[in-house]
């Protein structure tokens, strides 16, 4: 269930800081995002699929420490990171 080679590349090159960039944390966590949302679309009609439930629940979690990393090194990106990704904090 992971995301398109296309679908990686404009994700990376809407959040990279600059080129070549796909270690940042604004990067790390616009891809976890769109995988939890692919992968949530995918519970809606697999709902017994918990192999995949303990990934989804990895990867929000790994979202998470990004996130609180992002607000600890530079409050205004962080902001701006959730603003872009309508995620609520």
């Amino acid at each position: 269930m992971s995301l398109e080679t296309k679908t990686k590349e404009e994700i990376i090159s809407k959040f990279a800081q600059s080129k070549g960039d796909t270690g940042s944390p604004e990067v790390q966590i616009a891809l976890l995002t769109a995988n939890i949302e692919s992968l949530q679309a995918h519970f809606k009609d697999h709902a017994k699929d918990h192999h995949s439930r303990q990934g989804l629940i990895r990867m929000v979690n790994t979202r998470r420490k990004l996130l609180d990393y992002l607000k600890k090194k530079d409050p205004k990106r962080y902001s701006s990171i959730l603003s872009e990704l309508n995620l609520r904090k």
